[in-house]
């Protein structure tokens, strides 16, 4: 049973019932559990808190030993965002690949298969999927994260997605309200701001959200994103006319909404992740997500004190937070009792989408390779949503069907003639990621294929740029899946 009760009282179990923490480790850290026991009602897990699934499994029971209707949240997107398999790249494409397909019998299929391997180890709120419009060919965080730049796809696609995820039990938090994908810089680093009409956000940005309503998505989440149309002084995370005005009223929606990372610094530099959390809620979200930086015992206590303190003095009204904290409860409730969801396993989901995402150019001159290659990866510094330590490209994949691959990586202006010189005479196949974004890497495909006309180009981010090389492949995504089928067209398997 639950000791949710344990001498704290119901400012404070609110207060702690609105956090969404991390912490470091793959067991559950004597703190975390002792917060549950005041009224801790979510955790969220990151790559850095899982190994394998069973590992996974035995975490989430040891937290649920402690509170039986824990929230337990990951974000788990698939594609080039994975916890899940943070060490090995993800068995799923991502949304763009997804969306290049464009079937949502298939984004429903993959979302189930997710949805059922997450329900599995004890998950059951997914931050995913992604229903940002990517607009903004320029976009360094959303990109291959985006099903696309066209609404109406983009749409369906988040439909399809949300229903899949929830008929295997596990909620749904569709992002980044009111969407991210209009922007230029990444929130992680400072405050995007989206300089659009109100008509333009309201048929472009605001209908994948319409549609993730519409398909019963059981959480939102909100955008550290400034959008004057709507508010020209605070960002969408700290909004009242954007959570409260806009989404509660306008768009009727009833359930969760829960704030993007709190220590982002599109928020946590100008407002601090105290201040920020006590404004988050006073504008209409119901939980403070914290943890992908700040995952310690102190942090929870921090904005805890925080919370019961605006409260007291009058700045957050005590209603509002016990309003965050019933919705909090009862997603809990619905996560907890009567989901067992479609329990059918499909494993071939991820690799089958994979497969038929991929785009190839110059396919019917190609003689597929016999011979193991040199893989150069154009490697750009990835953004912190995705992370640094995830694999990615084909030369694992390339490996295992021709023996004897040899890879490397190369940045900045002499990576072709690097490549060149440790490809020595080996095929070349050249693997870049958004090669349109970085002026750099285009030059260095240039300075490969005037030499070497006959390698393979692989582009495994957003296929802005044209074509180019004997045979190009364009995967839409970089997760591992991904990697094996453009592996399997360059060897013929």
């Amino acid at each position: 049973m639950t000791t949710i009760a344990r001498g704290t009282d119901t400012l404070t179990r609110d207060a702690l019932t609105v956090l969404q923490p991390g912490f470091t480790g793959t067991t559950a850290p004597d703190w975390l559990l002792r917060r549950l026991g005041e009224g801790l009602a979510s955790v969220g897990l990151f790559g850095r808190n899982i190994v394998s699934p069973g590992q996974l499994a035995a975490l989430t029971a040891q937290l649920r030993a402690e509170r039986p209707d824990v929230l337990v949240a990951i974000d788990e997107e698939g594609g080039d965002v994975t916890r899940l398999e943070a060490r090995t790249g993800s068995s799923f494409p991502g949304n763009h690949a997804l969306g290049a397909v464009d079937d949502v019998e298939l984004t429903h299929a993959v979302a189930r298969e997710l949805g059922r391997r997450l329900a599995a180890c004890g998950v059951h709120l997914n931050w995913a999927p992604s229903a940002d419009v990517n607009s903004n060919p320029d976009n360094p965080v959303i990109g291959v994260r985006s099903f696309g730049a066209d609404t109406g796809l983009v749409a369906r696609h988040t439909a399809a997605y949300v229903t899949g995820l929830q008929s295997a039990g596990v909620a749904a938090c569709t992002k980044h309200f009111p969407g991210h994908g209009d922007t230029a810089v990444d929130s992680h680093h400072a405050l995007p701001r989206i300089d659009v009409a109100a008509d333009v956000l309201q048929d472009r940005e605001l209908a994948p959200f319409r549609a993730a309503l519409a398909a019963g998505t059981r959480a939102v989440m909100s955008a550290h994103i400034l959008v004057p149309a709507l508010d020209p002084d605070r960002p969408a995370t700290l909004s009242r006319p954007v959570l409260t005005d806009l989404l509660r009223g306008e768009l009727g929606y009833q359930g969760l909404i829960v704030t993007d990372g709190m220590e982002m610094r599109a928020v946590s530099g100008t407002y601090g992740i105290e201040h920020g959390s006590v404004l988050a809620v006073a504008a209409g979200a119901d939980a403070i997500c914290v943890g992908g930086g700040l995952a310690d015992d102190e942090t929870v206590r921090r904005l805890r004190d925080a919370l019961v303190a605006a409260v007291r003095s009058g700045e957050l009204p005590e209603e509002r937070l016990a309003d965050a904290a019933r919705r909090v409860r009862e997603l809990a409730a619905w996560t907890a009792n009567g989901t067992t969801g479609d329990t059918a396993s499909d494993p071939e989901a991820g690799l089958r989408a994979a497969r038929r995402a991929l785009a190839v150019t110059g396919g019917e001159s190609f003689t597929p390779l016999t011979e193991a290659p040199y893989v150069a990866a154009f490697t750009p510094v990835a953004n912190i949503a995705v992370g640094d330590e995830t694999p990615w490209g084909v030369a694992a994949e390339l490996l295992a069907l021709l023996p004897g691959t040899l890879t490397g990586s190369f940045t900045g202006d002499s990576a072709g003639s690097d490549a060149l010189a440790a490809a020595g005479e080996r095929r070349v196949v050249a693997v870049v990621r958004d090669e349109h974004r970085h002026p750099w890497m285009a030059k260095a495909l240039t300075t490969l294929l005037t030499a070497r006309p006959d390698t393979v180009v692989v582009e495994m981010g957003v296929p802005q740029s044209p074509p180019r090389g004997l045979l190009h492949l364009a995967t839409h995504g970089a997760a591992r899946v991904c990697g094996r089928a453009a592996a399997e067209v360059i060897a013929g398997a």
